[in-house]
């Protein structure tokens, strides 16, 4: 028999006998695969995951953990810290953020059942603390339970949803929320019996002449076992950022400019799996890509300009999507233009004072920036900011101040200085209840994904908010398991 490979499933007529039967198998138990294991269990179905590590988490572990939700009124955690959250704008923020790429059908989904996903975490046992934490984050190291985690308050997107927060942290100190999110999940799945084998690695689907997915091949111990899946396979193995060659493949200017961030499984086996047995790939081109700026969030009072000394965006925007619109720009060079006052330290960043001065003109020529360029755009900006005025680019006026002397400039270009990281949002393309779908459109039966290893709710960096990722696997895992335990 031929080497074993994702891309090419087991034929039917070649399994001799099962090694494992169930109703439904779970590739993967992080976020997602946990979630679509409670709710298949909770369904009525026998499940069984397979989990390649030693232990439960994946990506999900390594997170925060925060989860974006709102909508219907608000959570408990909103009303409490006095926000009235609508679907309509939660649905509205989301639209605009997603841009073309969004799916209509999946955050409208997402919108209307954040609520009751809210108390479904709740219930289970997720601790959420009814405080709000004010500061410009990335990450919340107090135990507040709210923050905002997008662009919600800055242009264009202000104009278009009024800015409400909806990124909900676990109440625990410090940046600890994934281990203690994946415990809670983990203790569900024990409670509830579900079958867990460790040091599982999925190897390929096992399908019939037809294109139906019958089960899969996963190594253990070093000996291949062959997995029954009566109703279906549900595949949450993670994204590709760890698959150097997919990722060079697919996202080749993330591939050189960024770190990957992720589990070391994350190396798209579940992708190649379902592509395999005839599922379509979206977006595979598609990271989160982030260069941290802030915190300190006194660096949004500097300016960000390029390699013609020229601003690009406001600067108050998350910091996904600042590296994506640095990818666009002309010419080598990303720089944090800052006043000495503002510059502080230590810093996320990682990046490289290249230029220093007392005037605009000594730091354009200490940077080897454009000199009339600059100094035309740091005047500008200046006598701007004065006015509390931003009309270039609409930073909020909360952020506005004329940037004093002595002047510093911070290289942060993409894949030189400062630390841009990325990870993969492209992957199989599925109903939001999970079916994966080939390029016609139809579902492959007895196939069902969710989490990184789909093209999921968040698409793009350049709307990008944190805790779309973790509430995206976790939302449509349930779906995708409850869809599977449906299945006859």
């Amino acid at each position: 028999m031929p080497k074993t490979s994702p891309t090419h499933p087991r034929r039917l007529e070649d399994v001799p006998e099962w090694d494992f039967e169930t109703d439904v198998a779970i590739v993967g138990f992080g976020g997602a695969g946990s979630c679509a294991a409670i709710e298949a269990a909770d369904a009525g179905a026998e499940v069984i995951v397979f989990e390649v590590a030693s232990a439960s988490g994946g990506s999900t572990a390594l997170s925060s953990a925060e989860i974006y939700m709102g909508g219907s009124g608000g959570t408990r955690v909103q009303r409490a810290c006095g926000y009235d959250d609508s679907t309509k704008n939660m649905f509205d923020y989301l639209m605009a953020a997603q841009g073309e790429l969004a799916d209509e059908e999946r955050i409208r989904l997402y919108c209307e059942g954040s609520l009751d996903h809210f108390q479904w975490l709740v219930d289970l046992g997720v601790p959420y603390k009814d405080s709000e934490l004010k500061a410009r984050a990335i990450v919340a190291l107090s135990d507040d339970g709210l923050l905002y985690t997008g662009n919600e308050k800055a242009w264009p997107f202000r104009d278009i949803a009024t800015p409400i927060p909806r990124g909900h942290n676990l109440q625990v100190e410090g940046d600890n929320g994934g281990p203690l999110f994946t415990q809670i999940l983990t203790r569900q799945v024990e409670t509830r019996g579900i079958r867990v084998e460790y040091d599982a690695r999925a190897l390929t689907l096992v399908t019939n002449d037809a294109g139906e997915v019958h089960g899969l091949v996963v190594r253990i111990d070093g000996d291949e076992k062959l997995v029954r899946a009566r109703r279906g396979v549900v595949l949450c193995a993670g994204g590709f950022v760890m698959n150097k060659t997919m990722l060079e493949h697919f996202a080749p200017e993330t591939a050189r400019i960024a770190h990957p961030i992720g589990n070391p499984f994350d190396d798209g086996a579940g992708i190649r799996m379902g592509f395999g047995a005839g599922g379509a790939l979206l977006h595979m081109n598609q990271c989160f890509l982030t260069i941290p700026f802030y915190p300190p969030s006194v660096h949004t009072y500097g300016i960000l300009v390029n390699a013609q000394g020229q601003r690009f965006i406001n600067e108050d925007v998350y910091h996904a999507r600042v590296a994506a619109h640095a990818q666009r720009q002309v010419g080598e060079g990303i720089y944090l233009i800052i006043g000495e006052k503002r510059w502080k330290q230590p810093n996320m960043l990682g990046g490289e004072i290249v230029g220093t001065g007392d005037t605009i003109e000594e730091l354009a020529e200490d940077a080897g920036l454009p000199v009339e360029n600059l100094s035309h755009t740091l005047r500008a900006y200046n006598e701007n900011a004065a006015r509390g005025e931003d009309p270039l680019f609409h930073k909020s006026s909360d952020w506005l101040e004329p940037i004093e002397k002595t002047f510093a400039a911070v290289d942060i270009t993409p894949g030189r200085h400062g630390n841009y990281v990325a990870f993969t949002l492209g992957g199989l393309s599925t109903r939001p209840t999970g079916e994966v779908l080939r390029l016609d459109g139809e579902s492959v039966p007895g196939l069902y994904a969710a989490g990184r290893t789909t093209c999921g709710l968040p698409r793009r960096a350049e709307g990008y908010a944190s805790g779309l990722s973790v509430g995206d696997v976790t939302f449509f895992g349930r779906l995708a398991g409850r869809q599977a335990a449906a299945r006859a």
